[in-house]
């Protein structure tokens, strides 16, 4: 309850700033040193939570959340695996077996442009993903090892976990 007090306070006071006296707005033109304003209280709380919140959020973006992994199935000889393209691709790490043709199909429900394409470096692969679509991409990989695939910007990636078969 105090921490929504402080808020409204806040908000109020940056709409309706305090009046300040004579003694506080003594101030020479020809002064040009540093003159330090005095931020209320609310204001400083304000900010400091504000910062922490966004610091918060930005460490749990990067850093808390947990991948998504899925191995892949078997159906013809073909490795598959659907990964969803919203938010970011989930699952965000694909293991596959060296040696076997994979058929990775992404499709995407988000209508950011970062997600216009998926970049996997490692295959040589560079392709659009239109928005209400599947697009699928075929590969094999003859080594054991971690490939990532990205956006198009290298913002968003996941993982393509090759093991032996």
């Amino acid at each position: 309850m105090k921490l929504a007090a402080i808020l409204v306070r806040t908000a109020l006071l940056s709409i309706f700033p305090m009046e300040m006296s004579d003694s506080q707005m003594q101030h020479s033109p020809t002064d040009r040193s540093f003159q330090p304003i005095e931020q209320p209280l609310p204001v400083k709380v304000g900010v400091v939570l504000g910062g922490l919140t966004l610091v918060g959020a930005e460490l749990w973006w990067f850093l808390g959340r947990k991948q998504q992994k899925q191995q892949a199935t078997q159906s013809n000889g073909v490795q598959s695996v659907l990964v969803t393209v919203d938010g970011g691709y989930r699952p965000d790490r694909v293991i596959v077996n060296s040696g076997e043709p994979v058929r990775l199909s992404f499709r995407r429900l988000d209508g950011n442009s970062c997600l216009d394409e998926v970049l996997i470096p490692d295959f040589g692969i560079s392709t659009r993903l239109p928005v209400g679509q599947t697009t699928t991409v075929e590969f094999t990989p003859t080594k054991i090892g971690e490939y990532t695939f990205t956006c198009g910007m290298r913002m968003f990636r996941g993982v393509i976990e090759v093991t032996a078969t």
